[in-house]
């Protein structure tokens, strides 16, 4: 496959070569392969689905629940 992102170096040496040429930009690196975009979209399109299928008070009520948990922690 021409498509497939190519594996990181296990040399150490090799590896922080690669790092600083992404850094410099002599290298491009978009730090995903295509199995992670194919389960991404697939997790956007069920999440679409479901706040489509939520009524109001629903989102609502799961809104409330998670600033209440995110202020919990806080304190």
């Amino acid at each position: 496959m021409t498509g497939k992102a190519p594996k990181r170096p296990r040399d150490a040496n090799q590896l922080a070569k690669l790092m600083v040429d992404i850094a410099t930009g002599e290298e491009q690196d978009d730090g995903s392969t295509p199995d992670q975009l194919k389960l991404s979209a697939a997790k956007r399109k069920g999440a679409n689905a479901r706040a489509r299928s939520l009524t109001p008070e629903e989102r609502s009520e799961i809104a409330s629940t998670a600033a209440a948990a995110r202020w919990k922690k806080k304190n």
